[in-house]
């Protein structure tokens, strides 16, 4: 008995019970994390917030808004322009004109435009002791001021609807206004040269179409009128006519001698005079008719002049060529008249439907914003050099 309950004791499995752990102690890497924050992310934090908020100017934004119209166009103007299309090379470029413009108020010619107008180096390089991040630095060239341009200059272009909205952003509220007002004009002056390009171009090539009909004109009359010259027949068609008329004549003619011989052969026998002398006409009459048959039938020239069924061959290619012609130069005129009508018309204008705004109270910069995402950045590359830092040093 005493045995088994050795035995039992022995068998019985062993708790440990462990002391409870200590409070945590600072060690070097908990100093380096700290410090590595203070470093990478609170001193560039700190300074790109006392930037934001004590050195940066602040901007004011004027908003813009425009489109391209185009004149609509009656049913007979279209018709008219599609005539002139057909006719002559098209006045419309292969760009849209939201296209151009977009291009336009970012281009170089624009800002030397404005620059001239408003003095960008001025207005915009005067802060640059205070702010050297938002403000223009002094004594640069074009490309620096075009440069610039598209920081303070945004364009929202829609290509569906063709609506273009501008934001101009300045030191000034009324700076603003004045320079997204001198966009204004200059894409209206830009919108009005196009299309006065457009309308000289259309009634250059409507003047050129007009000038080539009138030649293509003179030519088939001067044919026809060699026609009538080579064959002296003013129209073959009314010759043909006489020409059937005598042939007609001549068959009655013909049928009135057989009878009159007939008449004669019975009253006075074959052999009297009168009878020969009948027989005589009537050989005349048929051998006139036959030599008027032959002209018509055949090509050979007979008396001098070819054929009529080539003579009526000619006569109306020629006939058809003028007709043509005609139709041709008519529609040329009617392409210049439209041309000449429309020089005086504005078929294409910009219509605005957002005018340069004056702002009251500054929009940029953004300081909250620009602090929120500084912290953003930097805490993750904070992360990103400490997970670097820790995954080289455990692998040594």
């Amino acid at each position: 008995m005493p045995d088994d309950t050795v035995r039992t004791r022995q068998d019985s499995p062993q708790v440990i019970v462990r002391p409870m752990a200590g409070p945590a102690r600072r060690r070097k890497r908990h100093v380096g994390l700290l410090a590595s924050i203070l470093v990478i992310v609170g001193l560039p934090l700190a300074v790109i917030a006392w930037y934001a908020f004590a050195r940066a100017v602040d901007q004011y934004a004027s908003d813009l808004g425009f489109t391209v119209r185009q004149e609509e166009q009656g049913q007979t103007q279209a018709l008219l322009g599609n005539l002139a299309q057909l006719a002559g090379p098209s006045a419309s470029g292969g760009a849209l004109d939201g296209d151009i413009l977009n291009e336009f108020i970012q281009s170089q010619g624009l800002v030397r435009e404005v620059d001239a107008r408003l003095d960008l180096w001025a207005h915009y390089s005067a802060p640059y002791e205070t702010d050297p991040v938002f403000a223009l630095k002094p004594g640069g060239t074009i490309e620096d001021l075009v440069a610039y341009w598209q920081r303070v200059v945004t364009i929202d272009y829609d290509q569906a609807t063709g609506l273009i909205g501008v934001e101009v952003r300045a030191f000034a509220p009324e700076y603003a206004q004045a320079v997204a007002q001198a966009v204004l004009e200059e894409s209206q002056t830009l919108v009005n040269n196009l299309n006065a390009a457009a309308r000289q171009d259309l009634q250059d090539a409507a003047e050129r179409d007009v000038a080539q009909a009138l030649v293509r004109l003179k030519d088939a009359r001067e044919a026809l009128v060699g026609f009538r010259t080579r064959t002296q027949i003013v129209d073959p068609e009314t010759d043909l006519e006489t020409r059937m008329g005598v042939q007609n004549s001549l068959q009655q003619q013909l049928a009135q001698a057989l009878v009159e011989y007939d008449l004669l052969a019975q009253s006075a026998g074959e052999t009297a005079p009168s009878v020969i002398q009948a027989e005589r006409r009537i050989a005349v009459i048929r051998d006139r008719l036959a030599q008027e048959r032959e002209a018509f039938a055949s090509d050979q020239s007979y008396a001098g002049v070819e054929g009529y069924p080539s003579l009526i061959a000619q006569y109306e290619s020629l006939t058809v060529d003028r007709e043509y012609a005609e139709e041709t130069y008519r529609a040329a005129l009617a392409q210049l008249d439209a041309a000449k009508a429309g020089a005086s018309r504005q078929t294409r204008y910009l219509a605005a439907y957002v005018l340069p705004t004056q702002p009251e109270a500054p929009a940029y910069p953004q300081r909250t914003q620009i602090v929120l995402m500084a912290l953003l950045f930097l805490s993750l590359g904070w992360a990103l050099v400490a997970l670097v830092y820790y995954s080289i040093r455990d692998r040594r």
